[in-house]
């Protein structure tokens, strides 16, 4: 497949628009984990590690739900309807916030609830844009879409500076001008794909939620996106307290491990589509589970860092595999599923960020987060085992894709 047959096949200002409001929604998501030093510094709010924890952990938890209930809601007013629905409330959020100040820790949280809805535009962009293309494409596209992770690194660059120059909650009024102006952009240049289909009935859902591969995918979900996001979002506090690094060199190293696995996902989707998603995975999965080992136990801040980039851009392929497979399982409910799936995620990445804040808070250091989740990673290999022959010889059998 080559670039012209992907701007032949579907939709490319689709594309592009879900992209950039798919990449500036996740920046928003992860805004709190990215200013956690300076947020929780004795001069601000003087945080705990366990208030740290629940505030970087809070748009995550959120997002777990909305993705479901935007899922939910894409499919039945389309999901450039959605879209903008929930951009509009994370810019009043965002307004909100810069204009009446974040004073203390409930409000934190109530902020981090409303940047959920940041994260769940996962559910809505992904979607959108798989419905224009074709099965043997689903894993690139989706990939290309998914790759909007890259906005945890422009999180992980500018907020601390900015925080530095101006001061942390005049962030939040920064952060509103660009989300405008996209917003702008995706209403003029985004489309949802002809044909629709008709909304389902809450019945069908359920029907949906009892069978077993919809479990597996949420659970292979919760292991890639889930890792990858815990992980962007503690490390700006991972490396200044194992490390001792400044707010701003921690947020660089944090951008270099956390692009990798956003630069990672479309590579994962186009190897899914090439040589299959079963078997990409269990590459995926066994590289994530070492690297995560090796990060745990390696002390050097050069190689700790090389440990954790392989860790996050294997994630990251994982990510892009995942979604080469779903589509070809659950294409006529892929809204609902990229909702389950990604709530799935989300709540793996909640785990994650505790795994690691509980690790720190109990023991002084985050061997035992970083072993707890490489043991994920082994029980997603597992579980890959347990299901790749019934699904190659049932749906993948007649899927117009490789599984």
């Amino acid at each position: 497949m080559n670039w012209s047959e992907l701007r032949r096949a579907g939709h490319w200002p689709t594309l592009v628009t879900a992209f950039l409001y798919f990449d500036y929604s996740f920046m928003l998501w992860t805004l709190l984990g990215a200013l956690a030093v300076q947020i929780a510094a004795p001069e601000s709010l003087n945080l705990s590690a366990q208030q740290v924890g629940w505030m970087v952990s809070m748009p995550i938890l959120s997002d777990s739900v909305l993705r479901i209930v935007l899922g939910l809601l894409s499919d039945r007013i389309g999901s450039k309807n959605t879209g903008i629905i929930a951009q509009s409330v994370v810019i009043a959020s965002l307004g909100a916030a810069w204009i009446f100040g974040v004073s203390d820790f409930p409000a934190l949280l109530m902020l981090g609830a409303a940047l959920g809805f940041a994260g769940a535009s996962f559910a809505i962009a992904l979607p959108q844009v798989a419905r224009w293309y074709p099965p043997h494409m689903q894993g690139l596209v989706l990939g290309l879409a998914g790759a909007g992770n890259i906005g945890v690194v422009l999180d992980a660059i500018l907020a601390p500076r900015l925080a530095e120059a101006y001061g942390w909650q005049a962030v939040f009024g920064f952060a509103m001008i660009p989300a405008a102006i996209l917003l702008g952009v995706y209403v003029g240049f985004s489309k949802d794909a002809p044909g629709r289909a008709a909304p389902k009935r809450p019945g069908d859902y359920l029907k949906l939620f009892r069978e077993g591969d919809t479990h597996w995918f949420c659970f292979f979900y919760t292991v890639s996106f889930g890792g990858f996001v815990g992980l962007a979002s503690t490390f700006a506090v991972y490396f200044n307290t194992q490390f001792r690094l400044s707010a701003v060199g921690a947020g660089e190293l944090a951008a270099l491990c956390a692009g990798a696995g956003a630069l990672a996902r479309p590579v994962g989707g186009a190897a899914a589509d090439r040589m299959g998603g079963v078997r990409s995975l269990y590459v995926f999965y066994g590289t994530a589970a070492a690297a995560l080992v090796a990060a745990g136990l390696l002390r050097s801040l050069p190689l700790n860092c090389a440990a954790l980039l392989v860790a996050c851009a294997a994630l990251g392929m994982a990510n892009g595999a995942v979604f080469q497979l779903l589509p070809q399982r659950f294409g006529k409910d892929i809204g609902l599923m990229t909702g389950m799936a990604g709530a799935g995620g989300s709540m793996g990445g909640f785990v994650m960020v505790m795994l690691m804040g509980q690790s720190r808070q109990h023991t002084g250091d985050y061997l035992a987060g970083l072993f707890a989740f490489a043991a994920l990673c082994i029980m997603a290999l597992v579980g890959l085992t347990l299901v790749k022959r019934r699904w190659r010889t049932t749906w993948g059998a007649v899927a117009a894709a490789r599984i």
